[in-house]
């Protein structure tokens, strides 16, 4: 794998139904974050509402405010 490189670790479809955002309790997506000035490149949840972007690291979504980003 090359810096940068995401390879997709996709979350649990029954999983995903029932996940919702920690901080604003809307549902999440999958969504894959470009790199960027900040950060790297990430797969992880979104929420469309506060536009929190959660990791997912080796499958396991990281559903922690303060490990969250704020999406532009």
């Amino acid at each position: 794998m090359k810096f940068g490189e995401v390879t997709p670790v996709p979350v649990d479809p029954e999983l995903l139904a029932i996940l919702v955002c920690p901080a604003c309790r809307n549902p999440l997506v999958e969504r894959v974050v470009g790199e960027g000035i900040e950060w790297p490149a990430a797969e992880g949840l979104s929420c469309t509402a506060c536009r929190r972007f959660y990791p997912v690291r080796d499958g396991i979504p990281v559903l922690l405010v303060e490990e969250a980003r704020v999406l532009p």
